[in-house]
Order: C-alpha cells, then sequence, then structure tokens
C-alpha cells in the first residue's frame, strides 16, 4: 500500500479555496493526465497555473499546482497540491479523475505516516501533527510546535547518547577487564552517569501533569455555599448564560464545566452545588460531586458572601492543602462588610498567605484582577517554543518505565552485579525511550565505534 500513489481533500468544502493533495511515486505523471500542462519534467518547489479537465476536455476548474519532488516534500515522496475552489461539486470532481486515473484514497492520517514511513518524522513528531491541529490556544500551540520542530526529541537523542556512552563503558569493563594496560571508568563514575540520565528522565516525566493540564484545561472548582454566586461568576467568566441564577437555594444540583482563556491558557470551570447540610438526596448527590470536583481540581476557588465558621475554613484548607486556593468576597456591589471580612480571614493561620479579592460579577468589579489571579495560581513555567513538556500519555508511561529501569540499572552498579546483567537493563531502558521516537536501540557497532572513538583501549 506504502507503493500506491495517494489523493486527499486537505480541507474541508464549502469555502473559497479548496486543496487537494497526492502524493506517491505516479504523482506527477497521474496529474499530467488531467491537468492542460505537461508536469513530468517540472521543478521542485514550483506552482503552474493551468485548468483540470476530464478526458473529453471538459473544464473542472481554473487551479494552481504546486510540485514537490522527493525526498525534499511532506511525506518524503514526490507530492503535489491542486488548489482550486472550494465548491463540493468541484472538490469531488478532481478527487474522480484522480481516482480514474491511478491514485487511491488516502487512509486516516496517511500522509504523516508515510512522513515517519520515510523518515521526515519521528513518531512524537508525528504526534505533534494531530496536537498542532487541535491546539486551541497560544499554550497548547507552543507545546506541538517544539515538539513538531524536535525538541523533545532532541532531549531524547542526548539521552541515547549518554546511555551509549555509559554502554560503551560496560562494554570496556567486560572485554577487557583482565588486561592491566587498560583504562575504563570505575563504578563510581558509571554509578553517577546513570544517575544524570535518571535525573532528566524524572524531571521530563514530571512535566506530564503540567502538560496535561494546559492540554486539558487546568481545572478550577468554583466552591462555596448556595447563593454564594457561584453560578453567576461562571456565567460572567465565560460570558455566556450558562449555569442558572436564582435566588432559590440548591439551583445547581451537578456539576457544571465550561473553558475560559487566560494569558493563552485554557482554564476548565467547574461550578459545582453549594455546601450545605439538606436532606435533598438529589441535592446531597450534587454535593457529593461537589468534593469529588474538589479532588480533581488544581485550583479551588473559593466564593465568600458572608463570615464563614472556623469548621467551615478548616475544612477549605484541609481539602485545598495540595492546591492553590483563591478566596472571592462576591457581592461587593451590595455588601458593605467586605473589609471586616478581608481582616477576618487574613487573621486565620491557614488563609494568611491566600489571596482573597473581593468581586462583584454584577458590575465586573475585579473580574480581571480574578482572572490574573487565576492563571498566576497555576504556577505555569514560562512556555516558550524550545520548552520540553511532555503531553502525551504514551510518552508519559514509557519514561516511567525508563525511570523504573534506569534505577535497576543503577542499584547493579551499587550493588557490584556482573556487567552483562546491567547491560540487559540498560537495554531495557534505550528500548523504552526508543518506544517514544520510534528510533532503534544502540546496535553492536555503534558501541564498538564509541569505544575506539571516545576512550583509551590499549598502549
Amino acid at each position: 500500500m506504502q507503493s500506491d500513489t495517494i489523493c486527499a481533500l486537505a480541507t474541508p468544502t464549502g469555502g473559497a479555496i479548496g486543496i487537494v493533495r497526492i502524493s506517491g511515486e505516479q504523482t506527477l505523471d497521474i496529474l499530467s493526465k488531467i491537468f492542460s500542462k505537461e508536469l513530468r519534467e517540472a521543478k521542485p518547489n514550483t506552482i503552474h497555473h493551468g485548468y483540470i479537465k476530464t478526458a473529453s476536455g471538459e473544464t473542472i476548474d481554473e487551479v494552481l499546482v504546486s510540485i514537490f519532488r522527493s525526498p525534499h516534500s511532506y511525506t518524503g515522496e514526490d507530492s503535489a497540491e491542486i488548489s482550486c475552489h472550494g465548491s463540493r461539486y468541484i472538490l469531488n470532481n478532481v478527487l474522480e479523475l484522480l481516482v480514474a486515473n491511478g491514485c487511491r484514497m488516502a487512509n486516516p492520517g496517511e500522509y504523516t505516516q508515510r512522513a515517519y514511513l520515510n523518515g521526515k518524522l519521528d513518531l512524537s513528531q508525528a504526534e505533534a501533527v494531530a496536537d498542532l491541529i487541535a491546539s486551541t490556544n497560544k499554550a497548547t500551540h507552543q507545546m506541538a510546535m517544539g515538539q513538531l520542530r524536535g525538541h523533545f526529541s532532541s532531549e531524547l537523542s542526548l539521552l541515547r547518547e549518554q546511555l551509549l556512552r555509559l554502554t560503551s563503558l560496560l562494554e570496556l569493563e567486560l572485554d577487557f577487564s583482565e588486561h592491566e594496560d587498560i583504562e575504563f571508568a570505575d563504578r563510581t563514575e558509571l554509578s553517577t552517569l546513570a544517575q544524570t540520565i535518571d535525573t532528566r528522565i524524572t524531571t521530563l516525566s514530571h512535566s506530564f501533569e503540567t502538560g496535561q493540564a494546559i492540554k486539558q484545561g487546568i481545572p478550577v472548582a468554583i466552591v462555596g455555599k448556595t447563593n454564594a454566586g457561584k453560578s453567576t461568576l461562571l456565567n460572567c467568566l465565560i460570558h455566556d448564560e450558562r449555569a442558572i441564577v436564582s435566588d432559590i437555594h440548591g439551583t445547581t444540583r451537578d456539576t457544571i464545566e465550561d473553558f475560559i482563556d487566560i494569558n493563552g491558557v485554557t482554564f476548565r470551570l467547574i461550578d459545582t452545588a453549594g455546601l450545605r447540610q439538606t436532606t435533598d438526596a438529589i441535592e446531597q448527590i450534587g454535593i457529593q460531586r461537589t468534593h469529588a470536583a474538589i479532588e480533581k481540581s488544581r485550583i479551588i476557588l473559593w466564593l465568600v458572601d458572608a463570615e464563614p465558621t472556623d469548621e467551615e475554613i478548616k475544612n477549605i484548607a484541609e481539602r485545598s492543602n495540595d492546591k492553590s486556593l483563591i478566596i472571592a468576597l462576591t457581592k461587593s456591589d451590595l455588601s458593605t462588610h467586605h473589609n471586616e471580612l478581608l481582616t477576618i480571614l487574613h487573621k486565620h493561620p491557614t488563609l494568611q498567605s491566600t489571596p482573597i479579592i473581593p468581586i462583584s460579577a454584577k458590575t465586573g468589579h475585579n473580574i480581571k484582577q480574578l482572572e490574573q489571579t487565576i492563571y498566576n495560581a497555576a504556577n505555569l513555567p514560562t512556555l516558550t517554543e524550545t520548552d520540553v513538556i511532555v503531553n502525551n500519555a504514551r510518552h508519559y508511561h514509557s519514561l516511567l518505565t525508563a525511570h523504573e529501569n534506569i534505577q535497576l540499572v543503577i542499584e547493579g552498579l551499587n550493588n557490584n552485579l556482573s556487567g552483562d546483567l546491567i547491560a540487559e537493563d540498560l537495554r531495557i531502558v534505550l528500548s523504552d525511550l526508543a518506544n517514544i521516537t520510534g528510533d532503534g536501540q544502540i546496535t553492536p557497532k555503534e558501541t564498538l565505534n564509541n569505544i575506539f572513538s571516545l576512550f583509551c583501549v590499549g598502549k
């Protein structure tokens, strides 16, 4: 199937412009059969104006054809893009003509699959293509672009080089340990090198929590008593009447979620049922779901419209122990005792460092300040395209496995195990990292070359 020439629509139908992509060995032959000009000898990276015509000479559309030659194309094959008008009728006719003249309709993801198989992308870069298409804000776009440009692959390549060095040192120990005139690293140096590798693997795996939060939206649980203004605030932040607002206590009986973008990062707001004692069975289920939302959140936004009891403060402090807590004093347009509340809350030992902001969702008072406080509470690193943040579960699990296996290497070195046993654990680590990019493991030839190029193996 990889030898087939494939075609597919690369844009939605109905727009001003539609693009049909073609890739494969017969690309220019097939195009020349339906295009008004001969393209078999066309130079790479050129654009040709002409007409798509049927076998009977009927003109389908006036188009531009972009030519890309192997290996300098997205797929690494000869390929082309036909830019025509976005009419469904026109695009379907172009595809039908291509298929009738030797193309096959591409399978989902086949262009990127061919790019991987032809060495244009590794597996992590190929997965970044999907992330780039799905990116919804600046942060997810930067993560996807960084991975697509190979920053994660470069990190793994560096780890591979360090593992190669470690493997080479072990090979020296195994092959030349009986010769007194051979110099090679002792177990302390080997263990230090393994620790360095493990530290970087651990750092990469720890970035997964941040990567997933950015990718899926950082969860913010909006909690408080009934009628504290939770639903009103949700509607204010998302600029939509998403939640029902009522003076009746217990109106919200389930969690309601929506998203906002703050400084290029998506936050997932979770409006919850009001916290209170109730005999209503359905409301009790809603309150249980509130507790579950708090557990899963990264930030707790506690809305207060009256002086809370010590028990309420204790409960919220305990639940936010490993999370960021923000207190919003609601209804500032109506309340006259916010200053008093601020003093009371700041005096409480567990809340002295907690940001407390008087707001009004009705008038918009301090809403921008609240949004910035939510962003700050996420404690995100300053992201650039060069930062490596793991956001793919497959990559994360491979890194976790690599960490477990490099720990076995370290233990083996510290316990003075035989080099051949340690080398086997090293090969497993290499396999774990190779699962991420799809690269092969270190070959005996690489090990041998590294030994003779970097180390003294004789006098």
